[in-house]
């Protein structure tokens, strides 16, 4: 059998049928055969040959959607010259800002309709994100003196459950109205931590895509 002289390309075709595959019809309901029939010839070995299951896939998938992002947020979580509360800030606004936040937005998938990509993404989020990011942010804040927090760690997980999840449209099926009232309840929620980091240019971001995702689901 001649060796595949690109494994990375080959790798990254699986993972664009994949990651496709289950944001549209969902991870329960996509098989190996069909990521299969998308890849115009690859044959079920090829792919066996860098993942030995779906699952494995499903996490690659994962590892694929928050790497940029956790790029982003160690890019942050690094830099000179702000303090806690700034970065926070600068966090929210590069994360809703991202160009390809619109694309995902206006394909309008339905992540509560696929659980096990889901809960794929909240996993990471809740074991590398919120502790190896956010919170080392908020406890700079604590010791600069621009975050008052007596438990760093649950307010870490709070900002990235509210923040990704439960503001998140494309899980609970928001409408703009829907999506308004949260968005204010999490801006009043960080004002009430010391934190006004959601500013109107924020909001009206929020909404924006609030619009796009409901113009196209």
């Amino acid at each position: 059998m001649a060796r595949n002289k690109h494994p990375e390309e080959t790798v990254n075709r699986i993972l664009d049928v994949a990651t496709r595959l289950f944001m549209e019809k969902g991870y329960e309901h996509s098989s190996i055969q069909d990521i299969i029939d998308e890849l115009g010839g690859l044959s079920k070995g090829a792919i066996y040959h860098h993942f030995k299951s779906k699952e494995e896939i499903l996490i690659a998938v994962t590892d694929r959607m928050t790497g940029e992002s956790n790029r982003m947020l160690a890019k942050i979580r690094d830099q000179k010259g702000l303090n806690g509360k700034e970065k926070l800030k600068k966090i929210f606004k590069d994360s809703i800002n991202r160009p390809e936040q619109d694309e995902i937005f206006a394909t309008a998938p339905n992540l509560g309709s696929n659980p096990r990509l889901l809960f794929s993404i909240l996993r990471e989020t809740m074991d590398d994100a919120a502790p190896h990011y956010i919170q080392p942010i908020i406890e700079q804040g604590i010791a600069d003196g621009s975050i008052t927090a007596e438990y760093p760690q649950e307010l870490a997980e709070l900002i990235m459950l509210v923040g990704n999840f439960w503001m998140n449209p494309m899980i609970f099926d928001d409408s703009e109205e829907r999506a308004r009232r949260k968005f204010m309840v999490f801006r009043q929620m960080m004002q009430g931590f010391g934190l006004d980091i959601v500013d109107d240019e924020l909001f009206r971001r929020l909404m924006n895509l609030a619009a796009v995702y409901q113009k196209n689901r």
